[in-house]
C-alpha cells in the first residue's frame, strides 16, 4: 500500500519550546538527510511537531502543588534530545503525518521517559543528569521516586485521550520498563549468560519505549497496519544500539558543540566508578577467563568499583583506569555490537516503501551509533 500524504502543522513555538526547537536538526534531520522537496517537508513537519510537543510537555507538569511543579519540571528544563518523539513524528509521515492524536502519544510517551529517569538516577545513585545535579540530590530519593510516579501517572492519564489500545501499548511497555531494571538490579540467575542476559535488560528498559514510540507514530497517524512490525523491531534493535553507545560515551568527558570537554561535571567513567554493569566490563570478564592482561585490568576495575564511601581514591589512577578500558579491545567489541543491532535494525525496514521515511529512518540509524554525545 503507499502512505497516505501526512498533514504537518504550522503551530508557532513557544518560548519554552525553542529550548529544544532545533533538535531534529542536533541528529542531522536536514543537513545530513535532507535534499529532496518531500525531505524537506518532513523535516519540516518533524520541527513543528516538536514545537507543538513542547508546549505540551510543560503543560503537562502541572500538578497544582508548588514542590511537585518545580521538581517535575527540573530535569524537562535541563534539556533532552527528544529521540522518542521525534521517532513516533518520524513513523507517522507513513499515515496522515503529525496529529493531534501523534502529539499526544509522543507526549505521554516522553513523559515516561522522563519519570524513568528520576527513578533510575535514585537507583543508581547518579550525581548529574543532563547537565545539573540529579533531583535526588536536590530534594531526597522519596521526594525524586514520587516524581516519577506522578510523571508515570500524568503520561497513563493523558493517553485515555486515545482510548484502550494507547491504554494497554503503555501499560505493556510500563511493566517490560519494570521489569528491566528488576533484572537489572538483581544481575543474571545463576548459569544465565552474563552477555545475553544484559542484552535482554538493554531490549527491555530502552528498547521497548522506542519501540513503542514507532508503533505509535503508525498507529495515530492511521497508516497501514503492517507498518507496524516492521518499526518495532526497528525500535527495539536501535534501542539496543543506542544503549551500547552509551557504555561507550560514558568512558569519555562529554563534548560540546566546539569539540571541547562540555561542562557538565560529569566524570569520564561515571558507570566504571559507580559499579555499574556495562557491555566493555562484561567482555573484559570474559577475556580475564583466558588473557592475563584483562584479568589485571580488571582487578583495577573492580578495586575502583568496589572503594568504599570516605575512602580516599587515587583519582589519577581511576582516571587510568579508564582511559585503559576506553582503549581496550572489549570497548571496539562494544562498537561493533552496537553497530551489529544499527544494521539489524535498518533491515528490518525493508517491508516499508522506499521513500523518505525508510532513509530517514536509516540515517536515523546512523546518526544513533556515530554519536558523539
Amino acid at each position: 500500500m503507499t502512505p497516505k500524504t501526512p498533514v504537518a502543522s504550522s503551530a508557532a513555538p513557544s518560548g519554552k519550546a525553542r529550548r529544544t526547537q532545533s533538535l531534529s536538526s542536533s541528529l542531522n534531520l536536514h543537513d545530513r538527510l535532507f535534499s529532496t522537496s518531500r525531505d524537506r517537508e518532513v523535516a519540516r513537519a518533524v520541527d513543528n511537531g516538536i514545537e507543538r510537543l513542547e508546549a505540551r510537555l510543560f503543560a503537562e507538569v502541572n500538578f497544582s502543588d508548588d514542590l511537585a511543579d518545580v521538581a517535575a519540571r527540573y530535569l524537562l528544563e535541563a534539556g533532552g534530545k527528544r529521540v522518542r518523539p521525534i521517532l513516533a513524528m518520524l513513523t507517522a509521515q507513513l499515515g496522515d503525518g503529525v496529529t493531534d492524536q501523534v502529539i499526544i502519544a509522543g507526549t505521554s510517551i516522553e513523559l515516561t521517559h522522563l519519570a524513568s529517569l528520576y527513578h533510575d538516577d535514585v537507583m543508581d545513585s547518579a550525581p548529574v543528569r543532563r547537565g545539573v545535579p540529579t533531583a535526588q540530590n536536590v530534594w531526597g530519593n522519596s521526594i525524586a521516586i514520587l516524581v516519577g510516579d506522578l510523571l508515570f501517572a500524568r503520561a497513563s492519564k493523558l493517553l485515555t485521550i486515545l482510548g484502550e489500545r494507547a491504554i494497554q501499548l503503555q501499560a505493556d511497555t510500563f511493566e517490560r520498563l519494570c521489569l528491566g531494571q528488576l533484572h537489572e538490579t538483581i544481575g543474571p540467575k545463576d548459569g544465565e549468560n552474563p552477555i545475553e542476559h544484559y542484552l535482554q535488560v538493554l531490549s527491555d528498559k530502552t528498547g521497548s519505549l522506542i519501540s513503542a514510540s514507532a508503533q505509535m507514530g503508525v498507529i495515530f497517524s492511521n497508516a497501514p497496519e503492517e507498518y507496524e512490525r516492521p518499526v518495532i523491531e526497528f525500535g527495539e534493535k536501535i534501542g539496543v544500539a543506542f544503549q551500547l553507545i552509551d557504555d561507550v560515551l560514558d568512558m569519555a568527558p562529554p563534548v560540546a558543540a566546539n569539540g571541547k570537554d562540555a561542562p557538565t561535571g560529569k566524570k569520564a567513567g561515571t558507570d566504571v566508578r559507580a559499579g555499574v554493569v556495562t557491555l566493555p566490563v562484561l567482555y573484559l570478564r570474559k577475556r580475564a577467563k583466558r588473557s592475563a592482561e584483562a584479568a589485571a585490568l580488571l582487578k583495577r576495575i573492580d578495586a575502583v568499583a568496589t572503594a568504599k564511601p570516605g575512602r580516599e581514591i587515587d583519582e589519577a589512577e581511576v582516571d587510568a583506569v579508564i582511559a585503559d578500558l576506553r582503549a581496550h579491545a572489549v570497548t571496539k567489541a562494544t562498537i561493533d555490537e552496537a553497530h551489529r543491532w544499527a544494521r539489524e535494525a535498518v533491515e528490518a525496514l525493508a517491508p516499508l516503501p522506499d521513500g523518505t521515511v525508510k532513509k530517514t529512518l536509516t540515517r536515523f540509524a546512523d546518526t544513533v551509533v556515530d554519536r558523539t554525545n
